[in-house]
């Protein structure tokens, strides 16, 4: 796919970032930029947060009347692609967030203990922290652990047994 290269309107009336043209929209956050898709002779949409190099969001955009260019970008159009992309990117985050945080809860005696794994994904020197606590949020341990340690209710419980050993199975 191509990108259209954006031109700033030096208009008065708008902010200097703010761009209102039939292949390219952008706001103080977003760039809607309507770009040809070279697979077919169809157009996409590409949806970029400002500050980020890749597009959060490409999908498929309508033809115009003369089925052969695309049609044009608007207000309402616009402001459903800025909420789609912000969607994505929540969904993203979400999944993330869900990989590097796993908890789950253990039966240890009469009281329930909530132990966490959270993956710190550094570039250099990656782990992950293995905390417990108990039903008030009173921490009763924690350890470094590699950031491929499998949080389990079995390794829960071992860990919990050993006393919170700082060298958790």
């Amino acid at each position: 796919m191509t990108e259209i290269t954006p031109s700033i309107d030096s208009g008065n009336d708008a902010d200097s970032t703010d761009i209102q043209e039939p292949r390219l929209w952008r706001d103080a956050l977003w760039t809607a930029s309507v770009i040809k898709n070279e697979d077919d002779d169809g157009w996409a949409v590409a949806m970029t947060r400002q500050g980020e190099s890749e597009p959060a969001l490409v999908g498929p955009w309508t033809m115009g009347r003369d089925k052969k260019n695309p049609k044009p970008l608007d207000a309402p159009a616009f402001h459903t692609l800025v909420k789609t992309a912000s969607e994505v990117l929540r969904r993203h985050e979400q999944q993330l967030h869900a990989q590097l945080n796993k908890q789950l809860s253990v039966g240890a005696g009469s009281e329930r203990i909530r132990v966490a794994l959270q993956i710190v994904p550094d570039e250099d020197n990656p782990y992950a922290l293995l905390t417990a606590q108990d039903e008030f949020g009173t921490q009763l341990g924690e350890a470094r652990v590699a950031p491929t340690f499998k949080l389990s209710a079995a390794s829960a419980e071992a860990w919990i047994e050993s006393g919170y050993s700082p060298k958790p199975r």
